[in-house]
């Protein structure tokens, strides 16, 4: 009887993993972008070369063992996607959590997440390469202890900050704050 876990195993064993899924995505993602660059928009057949060029670079050197351990962007990739689909989730959920406190604090929050979401990709993918682990590395004092005792006094001092404010007063600096942070982010092109 064939199960999820044999299916799993057979996908490893022929190379899905390992070369197929790897370039795809980065096949998908070159070619995307390309075919949005004014130099090869009239031309998809540049963007198709361009794309399978590099997508072709980023695996086979994995295949063949050419990169130095530690550095191989396929294991990076592998490292790294799952955390970064769990962030994106996070992010998703707490968006619609907060719409459903109202739009208005859902589009205010929304460039402050991303600033975050920006910072723990770049964190996931920095410890996927091996430049750290955490916080432990840099300071010694630093433990899982700690970051716990922090996470639950920022969860209450945000309860108690939702409780104790004062929505209209609030309404006007946050609305003024987000709207000049949120011009940021806006499409200059």
């Amino acid at each position: 009887m064939a199960t999820f876990s044999n299916l799993a195993q057979l996908f490893q064993n022929l190379g899905v993993v390992d070369f197929l899924l790897p370039f795809l995505l980065v096949f998908t993602i070159v070619y995307a972008v390309a075919t949005k660059m004014p130099l090869f928009k009239d031309n998809k057949n540049f963007s198709v070369v361009i794309a399978l060029t590099l997508a072709l670079l980023f695996v086979v050197p994995h295949i063949t063992g050419n990169y130095p351990l530690g550095y191989d962007p396929v294991d990076v990739m592998n490292n790294a996607l799952p955390s970064i689909s769990l962030i994106s989730v996070a992010a998703i959920m707490l968006l619609l959590l907060m719409g459903i406190f109202g739009t208005d604090f859902a589009k205010a929050a929304a460039p402050l997440i991303a600033i975050v979401s920006i910072g723990f990709v770049a964190y996931v993918f920095g410890a996927s390469l091996g430049l750290w682990t955490g916080p432990y590395d840099i300071f010694g004092w630093w433990s899982s202890e700690v970051t716990e005792l922090l996470i639950i006094i920022l969860v209450f001092g945000l309860i108690v900050w939702f409780i104790v404010r004062d929505p209209d007063k609030d309404k006007s600096k946050g609305e003024n704050f987000m709207k000049s942070f949120g011009k940021m982010f806006e499409k200059k092109w």
